[in-house]
């Protein structure tokens, strides 16, 4: 009986030296979030039984970032036939299907891994089962050599390919699903005998054919299947990601003025009715209510935005902000590890951070809350219906009750009791005629 249990190899062991970066390839993020760990999270809805990444030497940073997830280390950089070997060990006596997949090609869908499986499993039985593509430009690509009955009959590297073969245009995606009872067998014969001397996974396929054994082709776009070598391709992946980011959240009921110029996070989240201005950005771990209002300039980063506010233009809600429905934030506000209730409004030039602020509270123009105090951070309660004047500083630890109103320009270092007026500032005095005397003379008296 066949084993229809499935596992992974993923290939990151390599160390990027054309992204010359001190991080190995595989963790630069695309849409926030690591290239490999776009890769887990696609194959994650096939619920493999064992999944293995192969790392290089001293990648303990690689390692967190994939786990819980098994790694196991390739020591060379001997080729990809070389790689999955080194995964021999972790997967033991499995016999299901292996699908192999690489860290540095986060585009792969999850209906394109079950469709390598699904051809795996089919009845002709594949020991092979290769992602192909028909590039515009095919140029260095494995060129995938097919027989008269439309099997794979082997792949050609292209520098090891003849003129005709290089003709050929239906090349190499790289991602394959072997039947994991004859993958180390193949694994054992691949030599290198090639111009880079290496040991390519592709040459499988020739063994395979040689066992008499069938290998098959899924054929998928080439958007899907780019490999991430350098920045310039880092590059070119955010932008395929972030077009499918913003189609996505237009087809979900979100308004983007000018899609172009607004950029997503894998996991934004925004409801029905959204309507975001130009040159917005959504950081990591951003959720938006239904109805919100988005202006333009604004930065956000895991940040939880209720129906029906409103942010900026040109505000920054940073780690923790909790905008309550119907809430404004406005220009130059920055709001961090802070909680602003219902209907509150903080429309401008005013610093927010580890506070509270009650619902239909009023923060006028230039607030600070001073939270640190070069030692440790401390909170600012704001009651409802308070009234803070521009140009305040509230000193935390602090409480402003309910209903309190805070004179304009007042430093406040003791809570003010609920409905209270409080005035921190020194008392104005006027001097009349000082201009004058000062200009005709020196020093005018008080």
């Amino acid at each position: 009986m066949t084993d229809r249990s499935l596992a992974c190899v993923i290939l990151a062991a390599g160390k990027g030296t054309r992204m010359k970066s001190a991080l190995p390839k595989v963790l630069h993020a695309v849409a926030g979030r690591p290239m490999v760990n776009h890769v887990l999270a696609a194959l994650s809805t096939l619920k493999p039984e064992r999944v293995v990444v192969v790392v290089g030497p001293e990648m303990p940073e690689l390692a967190a970032a994939v786990a819980p997830h098994q790694t196991v280390v390739q020591r060379e950089q001997r080729g990809t036939a070389d790689g999955v070997k080194a995964a021999a060990a972790a997967l033991g006596d499995f016999s299901g299907d292996v699908l192999v997949l690489y860290g540095d090609t986060p585009l792969v869908r999850p209906e394109t891994m079950a469709a390598m499986i699904a051809a795996r499993r089919a009845a002709a039985d594949p020991a092979v089962v290769v992602l192909g593509m028909r590039p515009a430009e095919p140029g260095a690509y494995g060129r995938l050599i097919l027989n008269p009955t439309g099997g794979l009959e082997r792949i050609v590297e292209y520098l090891d390919a003849s003129p005709d073969e290089r003709a050929v245009t239906l090349c190499n995606g790289g991602l394959m699903a072997f039947d994991g009872r004859r993958l180390w067998s193949l694994l054992a014969r691949i030599g290198n005998d090639n111009a880079k001397e290496e040991y390519y996974l592709t040459d499988a396929i020739g063994l395979a054919r040689a066992d008499r054994a069938a290998c098959a082709v899924v054929e998928v776009s080439e958007d899907e299947l780019i490999g991430v070598n350098c920045r310039a391709d880092l590059a070119m992946v955010e932008r395929i990601v972030q077009r499918r980011l913003r189609l996505a959240a237009m087809a979900g009921g979100a308004t983007l003025i000018d899609p172009e110029t607004v950029h997503f996070s894998l996991d934004t989240s925004l409801g029905r009715d959204v309507v975001v201005h130009p040159f917005v950005v959504f950081g990591p771990g951003v959720s938006v209510g239904e109805g919100v209002e988005i202006r333009a300039f604004s930065h956000l980063e895991r940040a939880q935005i209720a129906a029906g506010a409103t942010i900026g233009p040109y505000a920054r809600l940073r780690p923790g902000a909790e905008i309550g429905p119907g809430a404004h934030i406005g220009n130059f506000v920055e709001i961090k590890n802070a909680r602003v209730d219902a209907g509150a409004k903080v429309n401008h030039l005013t610093y927010i951070g580890d506070a509270s602020i009650g619902a239909k509270a009023n923060i006028g123009a230039g607030t600070i809350t001073c939270n640190y105090d070069g030692v440790a951070k401390h909170h600012t309660a704001i009651g409802a219906g308070a009234f803070i004047g521009s140009n305040a500083s509230l000193v935390a630890p602090v409480t402003i009750g309910a209903g309190a109103t805070i004179g304009a320009g007042s430093v406040i270092t003791a809570d003010v009791a609920p409905d209270a007026l409080a005035v921190a500032r020194g008392r104005q005095q006027s001097y009349a005629g000082w201009t004058k005397r000062k200009k005709k003379g020196g020093a005018a008296p008080l």
